[in-house]
């Protein structure tokens, strides 16, 4: 029984050694084969002066160098940081000055957004580059350079010297956005990653036959999933960063993929893909987290996988996975969320902490093991949305700790929940959790930016979309200043994050406290993209 992250591979590379645990492009890697890498790789970090804690940045697309580089960290004691390659230099800026990155782990082509911040971040002592040659090795300033054969291949350290560690200690910190400003880390232990994939895998019925498909980011906690849950069971996983959504399909019957997690945008475009005869036919089920999935994609889903089990999912990156609708309930709960996921507690309560009646409204509550270590560095946060799990026995000293999600939710008469609301202004777009303030941030960089606001506004596919309204101060028209400010949030954040829709007003309504109005907004322009 797997302890750590890295034992995921290993018992899989004894058992079952020359099967396939990771597929990209035209590569394929063995679990035996995967398992050397990690251990080569976790010594190498060592070698470089790395200790039991040290963090570690992989800021790169789904590679097998990528993948390894992530599981060799907890096998020296390190902790992962996975970033998401879209993120350009200040977003990854704030997330290697916020834990201390010491070793960022990347390529060539994001080493120049790199190197212009070098000095502004004092903690980075390597950066390893995957495609790097000898002639790429240099010093700037305090930060070496140095290219994956000359890292991977550092004189090894005997695998008796790597540091014993603990089942809790902490293995990842995953960075989500937060309401109230930047990214803020959730930390994850070994545990609560090992814990999670059993459950999923459970739920998911995975076995070593299945080869899942990894598409979404490998810094969101469920892109993450697709790797755990694989290797939990000793199964395959197919690595694609697609570029249209027809490449997923293909990539589908090219492997033969039975295993598809995606969130609403992209099924809604895949949905509106023309399928080839037959395609698809391997899936045995899709699983949806992220927003929730609509009605009419589902059931266009259901009809061109006929074969295949739908997962409806909710989750918080700071429990991982909360809870799922059984398939055999889809028909018969429309709109709910489900129940809990295996080895975990999900309650409905009021604020004072005592349970919810049945249809009544209130904050969702995860307790259990997948209970993640709380916020990095950041303690007042924590306190706020991890607090002890309520409806314990008085007797226990040592109280639980809960996930306190924010999200508003009720119960039927048989325990299936529903999504209300989301109790705070976080937009959710893409299935990315984004902070308006830190999109505020940038708009306020901009010259012609008086003052301005961001709401997440409904969207048909993208859940939310952002939508950005400023007050010029300058004479410029309009739609000169929406364009300005547009290519202005283009160099400045990634993709996801930049605003749709620039909305240039003649007015900002506030409240009686001198606020910026944000319901006024949101009630204003709640319709821009529905028939509301």
């Amino acid at each position: 029984m797997a302890t750590f992250l890295h034992d995921l591979i290993e018992e899989t590379a004894t058992e079952n050694p020359d099967s396939v645990a990771l597929h990209h492009k035209e590569k394929q890697i063995s679990y035996r084969s995967l398992a050397s890498d990690i251990q080569n790789i976790a010594s190498s970090f060592q070698s470089i002066g790395l200790s039991r804690y040290d963090r570690v940045g992989i800021y790169l697309p789904k590679t097998i160098e990528a993948v390894a580089s992530l599981f060799a960290c907890g096998k020296f004691g390190g902790v992962f940081i996975p970033i998401n390659p879209v993120l350009k230099a200040p977003q990854v800026n704030h997330i290697v000055n916020d834990c201390d990155i010491k070793v960022i782990v990347t390529n060539k082509g994001r080493l120049t957004a790199l190197l212009a911040i070098l000095a502004e971040m004092p903690s980075l002592t390597h950066i390893v580059l995957v495609d790097g040659k000898e002639t790429d090795e240099q010093t700037v300033g305090n930060v070496s350079m140095m290219a994956w054969q000359s890292f991977s291949t550092l004189p090894q350290i005997e695998q008796g010297n790597l540091v014993a560690q603990t089942a809790d200690d902490m293995a990842a910190i995953l960075y989500t956005s937060g309401s109230t400003g930047k990214p803020k880390g959730v930390v994850l232990s070994h545990s609560n990653m090992v814990e999670g994939a059993k459950s999923v895998a459970t739920y998911l019925e995975n076995t070593k036959d299945d080869i899942l498909l990894a598409v979404l980011p490998l810094s969101f906690d469920y892109g993450l999933s697709q790797l755990t849950t694989s290797f939990y069971v000793g199964a395959s996983c197919v690595l694609l960063d697609y570029l249209l959504p027809k490449d997923v399909l293909t990539t589908i019957d090219k492997y033969k993929v039975t295993g598809l997690a995606a969130v609403p945008p992209l099924y809604s475009q895949l949905c509106n893909l023309k399928w080839p005869e037959g395609a698809g036919s391997s899936i045995r089920y899709f699983t949806n987290s992220g927003g929730a999935l609509t009605q009419t994609n589902l059931t266009t889903l259901r009809t061109r996988l006929p074969n295949a089990k739908p997962y409806l999912m909710y989750g918080l990156t700071e429990a991982f996975r909360s809870t799922y609708l059984p398939p055999e309930e889809i028909d018969n709960r429309v709109g709910s969320m489900g129940k809990a996921i295996p080895n975990a507690e999900v309650i409905v309560v009021r604020k004072d902490g005592t349970e919810c009646d049945v249809e009544e409204p209130g904050e969702l509550v995860h307790m259990g093991p997948l209970v993640s270590l709380g916020y990095w560095n950041a303690p007042e946060k924590t306190a706020a949305r991890f607090k002890p799990a309520p409806n314990k026995p008085t007797g226990i000293m040592l109280s639980e700790m809960a996930v306190w999600s924010g999200d508003k939710v009720k119960r039927d008469k048989d325990g299936f929940l529903y999504f209300v609301a989301r109790a705070d202004e976080m937009i959710k777009t893409s299935g990315y959790r984004i902070s308006p303030m830190e999109v505020e941030e940038v708009l306020y960089q901009h010259e012609s930016v008086a003052e301005g606001a961001i709401i997440g506004v409904p969207h048909p596919e993208l859940g939310q979309a952002i939508v950005a309204f400023v007050l010029s101060n300058d004479d410029l028209e309009a739609k000169q200043v929406s364009k300005m400010i547009t290519q202005h949030c283009q160099k400045a954040l990634a993709n996801y994050m930049v605003p749709k829709q620039i909305i240039v007003l003649d007015e900002m309504p506030h409240n009686a406290n001198g606020k910026i109005d944000r319901a006024a907004l949101n009630r204003d322009y709640k319709g821009l993209y529905t028939d509301e």
